[in-house]
């Protein structure tokens, strides 16, 4: 497994109406690095975003879409996803705020 550090785990967040929605129940949405657990990920989002308490992570290994240009076929890339519930006491995260 590659050394990967807790600021590599964590690519960027997954906005969508759905998990948009799981957030009343403290629930956010990563993509995160193909190689990291679950330890790693709650690591990473504790240490990133300070006073959060992390309660549980799920994960999901998303395989690449199929992908056409004429003939020729090919995939994108395999990603990661994971989904994390923060506990009730901890504070909510601040790039989601906005939105």
């Amino acid at each position: 497994m590659a050394n990967v550090q807790y600021y590599d785990v964590i690519l960027k967040p997954i906005v969508t109406e759905k998990s948009m929605n799981a957030m009343g129940e403290k629930k956010y949405t990563f993509l995160v690095h193909p190689e990291a657990n679950k330890t790693m990920i709650k690591e990473a989002v504790e240490k990133m975003f300070e006073g959060t308490k992390v309660k549980s992570v799920n994960t999901m290994n998303m395989d690449g879409k199929t992908k056409r240009r004429g003939m020729t076929f090919g995939k994108t890339a395999k990603t990661k996803k994971a989904i994390v519930a923060l506990t009730e006491d901890s504070k909510d995260i601040e790039i989601f705020e906005g939105l």
